[in-house]
């Protein structure tokens, strides 16, 4: 494999941007896929989807679905940590800029904080109510602070909030991925020897 011209911590940080983008990718397209057919079964015939094959089973849709979920909640939990510093930075640059007016944040930086906190925040609720369906029979009567119906919605929504936020978060940033895509696949130019540029040097005289 060629070398990369990133340094490794950005190669690192494409390496896990890429995961996280397939993962989400996966969970977006197969959640897609049960906000258009939410009922499954033959439902005594009242089904008018029962027996439709989408590219797979409605089974493989939902293994696809929670598996996808499951490494992008666990790759996002690894991006957290990475960039933990940079949060951590910028929410104080926030209250300072709140509170102290000692600093102004320019208009691209409040999109893209205004962005991760959609993100944020509708990953927490949709992961969360995830996590519910993936552990809670859905023939189970038993209520765990909302109603399935209710966990439903939430998840559904926060979802759906979550893709606009990521494709809006990956709009504003597409510079930068084309710019560090091109990197991570170039390999670095290696600089002339001093006995090359002397060469060099004396034909040119």
């Amino acid at each position: 494999m060629k070398k990369s011209s990133l340094t490794p911590k950005l190669r690192n940080n494409w390496l896990i941007d890429v995961a996280l983008f397939f993962s989400a990718a996966f969970a977006l397209l197969s959640g897609i896929y049960f906000l258009v057919f939410p009922i499954g079964g033959f439902q005594g015939g009242r089904n008018p989807y029962y027996g439709i094959i989408i590219l797979f089973s409605r089974h493989t849709w939902g293994d696809l679905h929670t598996w996808s979920s499951l490494i992008m909640i666990a790759v996002t939990v690894v991006h957290i940590a990475i960039h933990w510093k940079w949060i951590v930075g910028t929410t104080r640059r926030i209250f300072k800029a709140i509170f102290h007016r000692s600093e102004t944040l320019g208009t691209r930086l409040l999109w893209n904080i205004f962005l991760d906190a959609m993100i944020g925040l509708s990953f927490i609720i949709c992961a969360a109510s995830g996590v519910y369906f993936l552990f809670v029979d859905k023939t189970s009567t038993t209520i765990f602070l909302f109603s399935r119906t209710v966990w439903d919605l939430l998840h559904t929504w926060s979802g759906i909030t979550m893709s606009m936020a990521a494709i809006l978060h990956f709009t504003l940033h597409w510079k930068w991925i084309v710019n560090i895509t091109k990197k991570m696949f170039s390999t670095p130019r290696a600089r002339p020897s001093i006995s090359n540029q002397n060469k060099a040097f004396d034909s040119i005289q």
